[in-house]
């Protein structure tokens, strides 16, 4: 999606599309040689991602990159309404009910790199030539 289409783009839910492999294999590429020295990857379980994106109002997700209390670089990641806003609580009502304010889910945990030994974009960049 390219900047002139994410202004057009009629709501934030819509942001993103698949790009297909040969694409994400040469971007992954092109930012390795670019930033030898950069973290290559997140990963980030699927648990997490429903509980955020389940929260009401919900439409989707902000990464933030932050520095952990040892330096380490690592995501931050909140919901975010259909206005943009990071949602930081929200309202629910009580078995009794009654309304009450809660606080909305503010993750972290990746695991900095690849999840696994093999990764599928690497292979893909050997077999794309990228």
């Amino acid at each position: 999606m390219t900047q002139n289409e994410l202004l057009t783009t009629k709501t934030l839910a819509e942001v993103g599309e698949d790009i297909g492999l040969a694409e994400g294999a040469k971007m992954i590429r092109a930012f390795k040689v670019a930033n030898p020295e950069a973290t290559q990857g997140y990963y980030i379980g699927k648990n997490i991602i429903d509980q955020i994106l389940s929260q009401p109002g919900c439409v989707g997700i902000n990464f933030r990159k932050c520095l952990t209390e040892l330096n380490e670089e690592h995501l931050v990641y909140t919901g975010v309404d259909a206005d943009g806003k990071d949602i930081i609580e929200y309202s629910v009502v009580t078995t009794t009910g009654d309304i009450v304010k809660q606080n909305a889910i503010v993750a972290d945990k990746t695991i900095v790199g690849q999840p696994t030994e093999l990764d599928a974009f690497e292979e893909a960049l050997k077999v794309f030539g990228a």
